[in-house]
Order: C-alpha cells, then structure tokens, then sequence
C-alpha cells in the first residue's frame, strides 16, 4: 500500500514509521476476522484494514473529519490484528499516529476534551484519587453492589484485600527487581503489588519500588495528549538509568527486570523505545531499559523452574477461569504463560472460548467508549462463566476492575493466588 504523505505533516520519524506500516500492508483483511469492534457490526471502517485506510487518506489529504476520529477511537489497540496479520503489519504504531494527527486536524469539541483532561487529572493524581476513595468509603454501604464489588471490595466481600497482614522475607543480595507501582491500582488493588513483593521476597529477589517513578504515560496517550505521555517515558527513565549505574558499577548486583503488574502498563514501557525514537538524549536510554521490561509471569515462571517458588497445593483454587489480557497475548506475546506456570503448580484452567478477543476494558475506554465496552464485557463473561468457575482470574487492573464490574463473582490477579499459597 504506497502512500504519499503530505510534506510537514508529520515527524520524520512518524512519517518514516508511518510509511512502512503502510506499505506492509497488503490489505488481505485477515484482520478483520480477529478484531473486536468489526465483529459487533461488521463496519469496515471499525476493522483494522478500515482504519488503516482512513489514516492513508488523512496523511495523502492533510484533512479529517468527525468520522475519521470515531472510528479510530472506537479501536480498542488490543492488537489481535497483529497477531493474526501474515504480513507483520505493526498496526497499533500507525494507530497511535492517526489519532495524534487527528487531534490536530479535526480538533475534539469543548465537551470531548473536557472528559479527557477530567480523567488525566483523576488517575494522574494518586493523592486526589486516594482522597476521593477515602470520602467514598463513607457513602459506600448505599452504593450498589456493582460499585461497591469495583471500588471497595473490602466492604463487599466483608474482609481485608488479599495479601494485607503478610510479612514479606527479607530478601539477600542478588540482581534487584525494579517495580512501577502504577496510577490506580496503589489505591484500588493495593494486593496485587504487595503479592509480587511478597513472592520476589520469598524467593530472595530484592525489589526496588522509587517513589519518583510515575505513570507509563499509557493514560496520556488513550486520552489525547501523547506528549505528556513522553514526558512520563522521560522521567521514569530518569528515575532507573541512575539505579541502573549504580547496580553495574562495581560490586553491583545489576537489575534482573523492570516490573509492573499491570499487563497495560508492561506494554507501555516495552514501547519506550518506539516513543522516544527521535529523541537524541534519551532514544538510546529507552532502548536499553525497555530490553529489561518483563511481566511478572516471566519472572515466577523462571523461580518455579529453578525450585524456589515452594507453594502449597491445597491453597491454590479448585476451580477458577483465567482471563489472559490482550496486553499480554497480543501486546507481550506471552499467550499461555500464566496458564502454564500453573499448570507447573498442579492447576489447570478450562479453556475459554474467543479467548483472544478484548473484554472491552482498554485502558481508558470503558469510560470513553461505554456503549462498545459493555457488549464486549457481556461475551467476554459469557464465556469466562462457561464453566461455572468460582473465581476469575486475570493479570492486569483495568481487566480485573472491568469484568468485576459485570459479575459477582470474584474477580482476582493471579498473582495474588500466588502470593496467598506460599508455603
């Protein structure tokens, strides 16, 4: 697919970026097939192949519309099209430059930009969303159930998060573990990073957690403004290259990964160094940290291989589903991974039908894109449901709030499950 971009339009980099996306393209329309919005209406236009074709006119014309923001933000960046692409199609790169473009050249009403920067500010701002969880708590009993199973699962459930009251292992010299804490889950789900701290500390595995590292920028980019998104890929590369030389200078252990327990997130920061591309300064820098970005599932696959993950079997569920993340079968590539590490500890999850396609959480666009979220939330529990499990399993915050919003049944980071069977 040859293209012609109008001249200034863009970056060199994106416009470089742009052009051998487009050009891998071949418009089979494999994609189709695999991709979430196109399959609730059929629409070309909400398919991959359609999308691409809306950006092509954009950068060739110089010109957007209404219909062409729409459709691009409809998509839920799942990346599913990738997998499935036979051309290798880097489709979720030429998305992120068409709704940059778009910003620019069909501008959002007052009303659109407005959310937009409401939503920054709330998840951006840990103390602020804490503060309002805090006064929450307050009306929470009157809340429905739905809000009260999302929000305050302590007062749903009658009981504290998982994890809270454990003390971890001191852990001993060794390669660190550096954790980014994340936005909302600190507030939320405050158990899920504990339970990671909780198994690298009983396996010896110091963790470092640097209080100036702050979003992935993952927030910024869903929501319009993918410079501010940048400026959060600068300052936590300015937080961990001086723990990196520090951790290689002489007698240093070295870091062993860079860690979030959000799928989303992992995926965020494994894209640092497409971000920064055209950066002198920092372009190198990401390149090198990014390359120790893994998921935590990598992490406890290769402490149950070496033996020093010990778990008790009897406290690992019975019967429980897994839901796999597209941040993590399609972002990271890791599909199977949490499934086979538990298969290693002597569980095995039923399958789960369509399990590729998006729950409709994405980051941000449950709440941008509501309408869409929720039909792909009911097909996704459907099948989740399938074998009546007790609990729902996944492996990344915006999933877990997600989906508990649509069910009762409890829905939980499987890094909990872990943390809870130590033995």
């Amino acid at each position: 697919m040859q293209v012609k971009i109008v001249d200034g339009l863009l970056s060199p980099g994106d416009a470089r970026r742009a052009e051998q996306v487009l050009n891998a393209c071949v418009h089979c329309g494999f994609c189709t097939a695999t991709c979430p919005t196109y399959l609730q209406e059929y629409n070309e236009l909400d398919s991959p192949r359609g999308r691409i074709y809306l950006i092509k006119e954009m950068l060739e014309t110089g010109t957007a519309t209404g219909v062409t923001r729409l459709h691009l933000d409809r998509c839920v960046t799942c990346q599913s099209c990738e997998t499935t692409c036979p051309s290798g199609v880097e489709y979720h790169k030429l998305v992120a430059i068409g709704r940059a473009t778009t910003e620019r050249l069909a501008p959002r009403g007052r009303a659109g930009k407005t959310l937009r920067a409401l939503l920054r500010k709330l998840m951006l701002s840990p103390r602020l969303f804490s503060s309002l969880l805090r006064y929450g708590r307050l009306v929470a009993p009157v809340l429905p159930a739905r809000l009260r199973r999302v929000y305050f699962p302590g007062l749903a459930r009658g009981r504290s998060a998982s994890g809270e009251g454990q003390t971890p292992v001191p852990a001993t010299a060794g390669p660190a573990v550096i954790l980014l804490p994340g936005c909302v889950q600190p507030a939320l789900r405050p158990g899920i990073d504990r339970a990671l701290k909780q198994i690298l500390s009983h396996c010896r595995v110091p963790v470092l957690a640097p209080r100036a590292a702050g979003c992935c920028g993952a927030v910024s980019a869903h929501t319009g403004t993918p410079d501010e998104g940048r400026d959060y890929a600068r300052r936590n590369i300015d937080t961990w290259w001086p723990m990196l030389e520090q951790a290689q200078s002489e007698g240093g252990q070295g870091i062993r990964a860079i860690v979030s327990t959000a799928t989303g997130c992992g995926v965020q920061l494994k894209d640092y160094p497409t971000l920064l591309a055209d950066d002198p300064y920092y372009a190198r820098r990401a390149q090198i940290l990014a390359a120790l970005v893994r998921d935590p599932v990598q992490l406890v696959s290769e402490l149950v291989t070496e033996g020093r993950l010990d778990v008790d079997p009897s406290k690992l569920p019975v019967q429980a589903v897994f839901h796999c993340p597209c941040t993590l079968q399609h972002g990271q590539g890791l599909e199977g991974e949490v499934e086979r590490v538990f298969r290693q500890l002597g569980v095995v999850f039923p399958p789960v039908k369509d399990s590729h396609l998006c729950c409709g959480s994405a980051g941000t666009y449950s709440l941008l894109q509501p309408k869409i979220s929720r039909t792909l939330r009911r097909e996704k529990l459907e099948h989740l449901e399938a074998s009546d499990p007790e609990e729902i399993l996944t492996a990344n915050i915006g999933c877990l709030l997600h989906l508990q919003g649509g069910t009762r049944r409890p829905v939980r980071h499987w890094l909990e499950v872990i943390a809870a069977a130590l033995d």
